[in-house]
Formats: structure tokens, sequence, C-alpha cells
């Protein structure tokens, strides 16, 4: 295949009958890669969604996706904000830089729309025209979200006795391998 850029390939592939592109090497941001492409290469227009909603998240919380917001139960933002979401505590989430001047009511309708976005399975996430709409919208009628995906769950660090903790790459007992071609 001669020297052309993932877009370019993607755009070609989207012309066709094909709805998701099967990468050999996975690129991009980990706080903002769905889990499907993450963990098998699986690129699709449902992908870009699930980004969205991340920085939604991000925006209205002021947090990155990266890092623990709960410590009592080790969440990172996504699963801190379902928990909230979940609990009838989405305000919660709210950057404490804005202080109370904001429309509330917005505000859990953006938080929704993340949610539904950033949702584990591909075919439950919406549209990108369907999010535009859902955000544009005055209706209140938006589908309830499904947890995220993931909902990074960690627990106490325990020392390896194969390993010691100088030689530990990971601390949450996950590895990456990557395989490349000769």
């Amino acid at each position: 295949m001669p020297n052309r850029s993932l877009d370019s390939f993607l755009f070609d592939k989207a012309k066709g009958d094909e709805t998701e592109v099967n990468t050999k090497r996975v690129v991009g941001t980990y706080g903002y890669m769905s889990p499907e492409y993450a963990m098998d290469g699986i690129f699709s227009v449902k992908s870009d969604v699930f980004s969205f909603g991340v920085l939604v998240l991000e925006i209205i919380s002021g947090k990155k996706n990266r890092g623990i917001y709960d410590a009592s139960r080790s969440l990172n933002l996504l699963g801190y904000t379902w928990s909230l979401w979940r609990e009838g505590k989405g305000l919660d989430l709210v950057d404490e830089a804005i202080g109370d001047s904001y429309p509330k009511a917005e505000v859990l309708r953006c938080m929704k729309v993340g949610l539904l976005c950033v949702q584990e399975r591909p075919e439950d996430r919406p549209t990108m025209s369907a999010v535009l709409l859902m955000l544009g919208s005055d209706s209140p009628l938006l589908p309830q979200p499904r947890q995220p995906g993931f909902v990074a769950i960690r627990g106490p660090l325990e020392p390896d006795s194969s390993t010691s903790k100088q030689d530990s790459l990971s601390i949450n007992n996950v590895s990456v391998t990557m395989f490349e071609g000769r």
C-alpha cells in the first residue's frame, strides 16, 4: 500500500460498505481511545464519538480522564462520572471553579450526552449527528446511558514476588505487548 495517512485510508474505506477498520498498530492518546480501538485495534466512527464524550466530561469536570478521582473506589473520571450519575449527584462533577453560575439542566444534559458517547459497546453510542441533535434540542427525552468503557478500578499496589519494584513497568497488573513485523 502506498504511503497514505490513516485518515485518507479510513475515508476511502468509509466510501465503501465497511463501517469499521482493524488496524495493526494502535496510535493515540490512551485517555481518549475507545475500548475497541485500544484493545483490538478496531477503529470506526464510533471511536471518535467515544473521544468526544471524554472531552465533554473533562470540560464539565475540569479534570483529565487519566487519574483517580474517587480514592475510596479507585475510579478514573469515567467511572467517577458514572458513579455520580447513578447516585443522582451529577452536579457534583461540575468544576468548583465555575461556582454556581451555570444552567444546571444544560450541564446535566451535556453530562448525559457525554455518558452516552462513552458507553462500552460502540453500537450503544450515538452517531455524531445524533449527538449534535441531542445537544441542540430542548427535548428532555434522551436515552439512558449504560456503563462507560474503561471504568478503571484499581486496587492497592501489591508487590509481585517474581519481580522487584524497580523492574515492574505496570502499576495495575496490565501489560501491553506490541507486535511489529520485521
